[in-house]
């Protein structure tokens, strides 16, 4: 294999930083909507909540429009996020029924 242009190297070190910040930010909004989970079962409240997930894809659109980041995109990510969440939340809800510790 051919050596790779310094230049390129820096970009894709570039990359792979960003790529890792990516995980750490999911995994600490994970955290947060697994006690978001929790609180909404203890509640009684639905796993999903329409409206305010039809509020953050537009308020997400405009934040990609002003960063110069495909709207379609951006609401592609945020709505396979939103579908793993609302599993989560669901899951939750099911263990809070069958009164499991739900931690």
């Amino acid at each position: 294999m051919s050596e790779v242009p310094p230049e390129l190297a820096e970009l894709r070190n570039s990359i792979d930083n960003m790529d890792a910040a990516l995980i750490h930010l999911l995994a600490e909004r994970f955290k947060i909507t697994q006690q978001v989970g929790v609180l909404k079962a203890t509640e009684g409240l639905p796993p999903a909540d329409p409206e305010r997930e039809k509020e953050q894809i537009a308020r997400l659109r405009r934040l990609a429009e002003s960063s110069h980041l495909d709207p379609e995109f951006a609401e592609k990510f945020i709505n396979f996020i939103v579908a793993e969440v609302v599993r989560h939340h669901a899951d939750i809800a099911e263990s809070h029924q069958r009164g499991d510790a739900v931690s």
